[in-house]
């Protein structure tokens, strides 16, 4: 059995006392990491009035510690992030060549550029900075300025860029974070955070970030953490039930950014039809946004409607269009995809009897659990598509685009699509349906990270937003004024 040794980072101080066994999410992998209730007192922040020293920061200070910072995160340099990929390797889903090129985005994330963008286009500079006034009708100033909260990240483990992001959105919104790592990933926000310790342990954004590990669900924890006097949000990654089992501590006083699980569609049009070469381009974007990560996340196409006309030339050219996305899938390069580390036996049967079935489906591939393409010859999904996973997608023929309306709701996060025409006449109606990003058709695995996501601006709502008013009564009518007018009309 494998055991690994990990702390706890709290406000700029490295800590390995006190260890307790932990069970990883890999089979036989367990971890020491310090009895996260020894440490409960120490873990929030004793009081608001300590974020004050973030303020006293220029948002160009912050920009070079983040790129400080990222030039600290090259894995081959970094011994810390190098132990998180040796257990990631043991615990995530994701293999080791798509880990190993996470792990290596992780320097870019953290560059100076990067952060500027985030901030200005998610919240804006010049409110990080200070006041923002604007003059309203009735002729008050109002100034709005974004302060950074007090928060509790419970991350999700299926990408390493998670932590990252998690730290990075901290830092430019000069707030204070609790990151409580996944069983499925507990080292990576623990090696950034000890990087940063290492580099400079006094410095208030170091000593804004703790990071430690405790099982979800431990109520003797999370009855004394959960609470508004000791953070005043939650950012909650992850599945159905661990999401909801956050929202019983939700108050007032202690708000939810839930970041829950999502599905993603992809709908290409009768264009991808028109030559051979179109239908081979088409067919790498599409294995791309199938199988970019191993399918492991919300962005991943699952589902494929296709408006190739459901009569015989239209599924004899689905058919190509499958075999050629299965080709250029297990020819995608392996820092991109590879054969899944493991299948689910109840999938794996589904795929099978599917198999069989060939009237109404055609089963590309997955005979050695590398991943399959599902061509429909019938214009629905299969009925086990919520279940598609481990690169296996299901191509669906389309006669006519208003079929695909009824297959968007709330849970659809992204919409791949082809070609880019196609999303003009797409994007305004399935917005109204739930959808919550459109992109062009092979990018849907790598989103912008200064863009919304999951329909909210979530580092922006990570800020609290504060308003001050002038009000002149020259100019704005104050509220005794009226009470002496409706008097004098009274009597």
């Amino acid at each position: 059995m494998q055991e690994f040794k990990a702390g706890i980072v709290i406000r700029g101080k490295w800590i390995e006392d006190d260890l307790v066994q932990f069970g990883g999410r890999g089979i036989g992998m367990t971890f020491l990491s310090p009895d996260p209730g020894k440490y409960l007192r120490i873990l929030p922040l004793g009081s608001p009035k300590a974020l004050a020293d973030l303020y006293r920061l220029k948002f160009d200070d912050i920009l070079d510690y983040v790129d400080r910072l990222g030039s600290r995160l090259y894995l081959a340099r970094n011994d810390y992030l190098g132990q998180a990929l040796e257990v990631s390797c043991a615990t995530s889903s994701l293999t080791p060549p798509v880990l190993r090129a996470t792990y290596e985005s992780l320097p870019y994330l953290f560059n100076r550029e990067t952060a500027r963008e985030i901030a200005e286009k998610t919240i804006g500079i010049n409110h990080l900075e200070g006041w923002v006034p604007t003059m309203m009708n009735d002729g008050r100033r109002v100034s709005v300025r974004a302060f950074g909260a007090r928060a509790l990240h419970i991350i999700a483990g299926n990408s390493p860029v998670i932590a990252g992001l998690s730290i990075l959105r901290n830092a430019i919104t000069r707030g204070d974070a609790i990151i409580k790592s996944p069983s499925n990933d507990p080292f990576t926000a623990l090696a950034i955070a000890r990087t940063m310790v290492e580099m400079d342990p006094e410095h208030p954004l170091t000593r804004h970030l703790s990071v430690a590990y405790w099982k979800g669900g431990d109520e003797a924890i999370e009855q004394a953490l959960y609470q508004p006097r000791h953070i005043e949000k939650i950012v909650a990654w992850g599945g159905f039930a661990s999401v909801k089992h956050v929202t019983k501590y939700i108050q007032p006083g202690l708000e939810l950014i839930s970041l829950d699980p999502k599905r993603s569609v992809s709908i290409i049009g009768a264009q991808a039809f028109e030559s051979d070469a179109a239908m081979r381009v088409v067919a790498l974007r599409l294995a791309t946004d199938i199988g970019g990560m191993n399918q492991e996340g919300c962005v991943n196409a699952r589902v494929v409607y296709v408006l190739s006309g459901s009569n015989d030339e239209g599924l004899a050219n689905l058919d190509r269009l499958g075999q050629y996305t299965y080709d250029a899938m297990i020819n995608l390069p392996g820092c991109v995809s590879t054969s899944p580390k493991s299948m689910d036996g109840d999938l794996r049967s589904l795929v099978d009897s599917a198999r069989l079935n060939i009237e109404w489906y055609h089963v590309i591939g997955g005979r050695h659990d590398e991943g399959a393409i599902i061509v429909s010859h019938l214009p629905e999904p299969v009925d086990f598509a919520p279940l598609l996973a481990k690169r296996i997608a299901n191509l669906v023929p389309v006669d006519d685009l208003e079929e695909v309306f009824g297959a968007v709701n709330a849970y659809t996060q992204t919409v791949g699509v082809y070609p880019e025409s196609l999303k003009e006449s797409l994007r305004d109606r399935l917005a109204l349906y739930g959808a919550q990003r459109f992109t062009s058709l092979g990018y849907a695995a790598s989103p912008s990270i200064a863009a919304p996501q999951d329909g909210i601006e979530s580092t922006r709502e990570l800020c609290k937003w504060i308003v001050c008013e002038d009000c002149d009564p020259t100019i704005t009518r104050p509220l005794w004024e009226d009470a002496i007018l409706f008097k004098s009309h009274a009597d």
